[in-house]
C-alpha cells in the first residue's frame, strides 16, 4: 500500500488501479505488463496523481491557482524545482479568438451563415520551440531527467516527438537518441539531426520504431520518453489545459477538439482539467471531441467495442497515423468516464482546413494539426455545435514540419522576367 503522505506524487495503474511509489516503477505496472503481446495496445499504463487534499488545505480556494501558477504548476508536476526546465519558451502559447473581421471569411464552409451563433478559440502550440505541442511533454521529461542525473533519452517518433527531445535536450545540454520510420517528413529528420541528436532511422512503421526504442532502452538502460510509455509525458501535456482555464478568464469552454493518434495528447488534456477538478476549481470537464482521419482511426473505432483491432494507417497526417495507439485504454477509460465526443475526417477534409485555416488567420497548421480544425468545421455543418458556446480548437504542429502533403492545393507560379508578364 503507497503512503501518499512520503512521496509528493504516487502512479496508479489504469488496468488493474493499483497504485505504486515513485520508487517502485518506471514505465508501466509490473504485473499487467507481462500481458502484452505487441499485438493489443498496452496495459499496465500509469495515472501520476498526487496529494490534492493537501494542496487544497495549503492554500485559501481564491488563490490556489494563482499560486500554482506563480510556481509554474510544480506542485502538480513529478519535479522538485521550475529551474529544471529548459530555458526555452515551452507552453504559453496564444489563445486566439476568431473575431468578427475574421468570422465572415468561414462563412463559406460554414454553411453561409452571417455571424456565428458561437465562440472559436484556436489554441495554436505550432509556436513551442520546436514548433509542436510535443515539447511540452520533452521539457518535463528533460527536466525529470536532469533532477535524476540521467543524460541520455530516447524516443520512437513520426517526427514531432523526436525532433522535440531533440531540441529540448539540446537546450539541456542531454543526448537524445530517435528511432523514426525512414519515411517520415524531410523536414522532421532534418529537425533532430540539425539539434544534434543520433537519428536511428527505421525500416519500418512507427509502432516498429517504438519495440525497437524498448527494446533498447532494456539493452542499454537509456531513459525513454515514450508517450504513455512514460507517465511524465502526460503530466506535461496536461500544462495546456491548465493554460486555457487560465486564458478564458477561469472560464471552461464547452468544447476542446484534439487531433488524436496515440492517445496521449487527449489523455493530457483530460488529465489537466480532471486536477482541476480534484482541487475543485472547477465542476465539471469540458466536452473533449477526439478527432482522427478516417485512414487511422484505431482509436475511435475501437472505443464501443470490447475487443481492440487494428488497421493499418495510411493518412497524410503523419503524426496521428498509429497502427497500435499506446494510450487507447486510458484514452477510453476518460472518454467514456467525462462523456467525450469523437468525429472522423477525410484527409481531404484536412488538407482544406488547413488551407481555410492558413488563408483566413494566417495560422499554418501541418496536416495532424489542422484535422482538430477539421473536425470542428464538420461538427458545425452536422448541427453539433450549440448556440453560444465556447470551442477550443488544439493546434498541435506547424505547416512547415510536412510542406510535401500541400502541394496539391497550392501552385506555385511560373516565374516571370518583368512585369509585363504577370
Amino acid at each position: 500500500m503507497v503512503n501518499k503522505m512520503e512521496n509528493k506524487y504516487y502512479f496508479e495503474c489504469i488496468t488493474c488501479g493499483k497504485k505504486y511509489s515513485p520508487q517502485e516503477v518506471t514505465y508501466l505496472c509490473p504485473v499487467c505488463e507481462k500481458e502484452n503481446d505487441g499485438t493489443q495496445p498496452p496495459k499496465g499504463v500509469l495515472k501520476t496523481l498526487y496529494n490534492y487534499e493537501e494542496i487544497r488545505t495549503r492554500y485559501k480556494k481564491h488563490k490556489l491557482f494563482d499560486k500554482l501558477k506563480e510556481k509554474e504548476y510544480r506542485e502538480l508536476l513529478p519535479i522538485k524545482s521550475e529551474r529544471s526546465l529548459s530555458f526555452l519558451k515551452v507552453g504559453k502559447t496564444p489563445l486566439y479568438e476568431l473575431d468578427s473581421a475574421i468570422i465572415p471569411l468561414l462563412k463559406g464552409e460554414l454553411k453561409g451563415v452571417k455571424d456565428l451563433s458561437f465562440q472559436i478559440f484556436l489554441k495554436d502550440d505550432s509556436q513551442n520551440p520546436t514548433f509542436s505541442f510535443k515539447d511540452r511533454a520533452s521539457d518535463l521529461v528533460c527536466a525529470f531527467a536532469k533532477e535524476n542525473g540521467i543524460n541520455i533519452i530516447v524516443a520512437a517518433s513520426t517526427g514531432n516527438a523526436g525532433s522535440s527531445l531533440a531540441g529540448i535536450c539540446a537546450s539541456q545540454k542531454q543526448k537524445a537518441i530517435i528511432f523514426a520510420p525512414a519515411t517520415a517528413p524531410k523536414a522532421k529528420l532534418t529537425q533532430i539531426l540539425m539539434y544534434g541528436a543520433q537519428l536511428i532511422p527505421v525500416d519500418g512503421t512507427y509502432d516498429e520504431a517504438f519495440d525497437l526504442s524498448i527494446e533498447a532502452t532494456n539493452k542499454f538502460g537509456w531513459y525513454n520518453r515514450n508517450t504513455a510509455y512514460n507517465p511524465f509525458t502526460i503530466e506535461g501535456k496536461k500544462i495546456v489545459a491548465f493554460e486555457i482555464f487560465q486564458q478564458m478568464k477561469r472560464e471552461l469552454p464547452d468544447r476542446v477538439f484534439v487531433p488524436v493518434g496515440d492517445g496521449c495528447i487527449i489523455s493530457g488534456v483530460y488529465k489537466g482539467f480532471e486536477d482541476l477538478l480534484k482541487l475543485g476549481l472547477i465542476d465539471k470537464i469540458p466536452t473533449v471531441i477526439a478527432v482522427q482521419s478516417e485512414k487511422s482511426d484505431n482509436i475511435i473505432r475501437n472505443l464501443e467495442s470490447n475487443t481492440f483491432i487494428s488497421k493499418p494507417s495510411n493518412t497524410i497526417a503523419d503524426s496521428i497515423a498509429v497502427d497500435i495507439p499506446r494510450n487507447f485504454w486510458m484514452t477510453k477509460k476518460y472518454i467514456e468516464e467525462y462523456k467525450g465526443e469523437w468525429i472522423s475526417v477525410t484527409d481531404e477534409e484536412i488538407i482544406s482546413a488547413s488551407k481555410i485555416l492558413s488563408e483566413n488567420t494566417g495560422i499554418f497548421a501541418e496536416p495532424a494539426a489542422a484535422a482538430s480544425f477539421a473536425g470542428m468545421l464538420k461538427y458545425h455543418k452536422q448541427d453539433k455545435i450549440n448556440e453560444n458556446s465556447k470551442n477550443v480548437v488544439l493546434l498541435t504542429g506547424s505547416g512547415l514540419k510536412d510542406l510535401k502533403t500541400v502541394q496539391k492545393v497550392i501552385k506555385i507560379p511560373k516565374a516571370i522576367k518583368s512585369l509585363d508578364e504577370i
